[in-house]
């Protein structure tokens, strides 16, 4: 899976516990996203998690 190219927000893991406390692995995703970006005055390709996008911590391309 994709990792967010400006916060550094990856799949993280872990498990799911029954109430009979069995353990069974999961995963928890990033909701990323591959956008155009404006850096430097060059238009460029990146892949960014919502969180970041949302917070205006890059400029889009339009």
């Amino acid at each position: 899976m994709a990792k967010c190219e400006v916060c550094s927000k990856a799949t993280t893991f872990g498990n799911n516990r029954s109430h009979a406390l069995n353990a069974t692995s999961r995963t928890w995703k990033p909701n990323v996203r591959k956008i155009k970006i404006i850096d430097n005055g060059t238009p460029k390709s990146i892949n960014i998690c919502t969180r970041c996008l949302r917070s205006n911590k890059v400029t889009r391309a339009i």
